[in-house]
Formats: structure tokens, C-alpha cells, sequence
């Protein structure tokens, strides 16, 4: 069995949505391929992941949110704590990962994509950046209402990870 470890962190909502829609649309995906069997899709706070979860994992999603033009803190206080742990085990995995953001993103997806080259992972898709266009202070920590259309492309990132797992022997 394979297992798609999706690792999310979230103050507003909008990152958990797109992790949720993403092992979604990877379970859809295994599904359609008929080898819903030999998938496990794991779903877990960037908190709560220690490095045994990596290790057992052959894929990866990190879906964070952008503060201030860089990765959120609770998820790269997960690298943080993870990296030396894994560093040379996991090498060659694929990954991928979602950003949500006010404006930008690109920040954040060029964290996660130096930390990922150190861990020799390897990119399936370039970054999926979800801009939801909160600029004041009140939008900025309001609730998120990720649109259909981006939970859709979020779906198809999960499933694009799923296929790549399955279909990659």
C-alpha cells in the first residue's frame, strides 16, 4: 500500500480546505484507477507530524498558508523539526505543494521548494498558489471561503499525487 501524507497548516481555513480537496480528489483518483485499495491518504497538522509520519509516507502535499511573504510559522516549524530526521531517507519522493495567500504566494512556495531540493524530493507539479485577495486587516483573519473552481484545482493536484504514487512502478 501507498501512503500520500498531506501535511497542512491553517489559521483562517483556507489551507484546510485545499488540503481536504486535495485527499479528496487523491482517494478519487486512486478510485477511477481502480486501486482504491492500495492507497492510504493520510490528513494531518503540520503539529502534529513527526518524522516516523515521513518515513512511512511515499508522497507528499504541504499545503500552508503565506504571512508576510514567507511560509507560515507552524508549518516551517514542522521543517524545522523534521529536516536532519529524514534528510537522506525520503530522497527522490514526489511532492507537491498548495499556498494560500492575499496577493502573492511566491514566497512561500520558494521556502517550500528550497527545503524540498535538500530533501532531494521530487516536484510533481509546480506550486498551486490560491490567491483569495485579503488586503485589509479584518480579510486577513477572517474566516476563507476557498472558491469551487480553486478547491477543484486543488482536487486535481491530490489526484496528479495519487496517480504518480499508484502508476509510478
Amino acid at each position: 500500500m501507498k501512503q500520500l501524507l498531506i501535511v497542512w497548516h491553517s489559521r483562517t481555513g483556507a489551507a484546510r480546505q485545499m488540503a481536504e480537496a486535495a485527499a479528496r480528489g487523491a482517494q478519487a483518483a486512486a478510485a477511477e484507477l481502480d486501486l482504491a485499495d492500495a492507497l492510504c491518504v493520510k490528513l494531518l497538522r503540520a503539529s502534529d507530524v513527526e518524522a516516523d509520519a515521513l518515513l512511512a509516507s511515499h508522497g507528499y502535499l504541504f499545503c500552508a498558508p503565506e504571512n508576510l511573504a514567507s511560509l507560515s510559522g507552524e508549518m516551517k516549524e514542522f521543517f524545522d523539526r523534521n529536516y536532519y530526521a529524514v534528510l537522506d531517507r525520503i530522497q527522490g519522493l514526489p511532492y507537491a505543494c498548495a499556498i494560500s495567500a492575499g496577493s502573492d504566494g511566491t514566497g512561500a512556495a520558494r521556502q517550500v521548494e528550497r527545503i524540498c531540493t535538500g530533501w532531494r524530493l521530487s516536484a510533481v507539479a509546480p506550486a498551486l498558489i490560491v490567491n483569495l485577495g485579503a488586503q485589509t486587516p479584518e480579510q486577513i483573519v477572517a474566516e476563507k471561503t476557498v472558491p469551487a473552481a480553486e478547491l477543484s484545482r486543488c482536487d486535481a493536484l491530490g489526484g496528479l499525487l495519487a496517480a504518480t504514487l499508484l502508476m509510478g512502478e
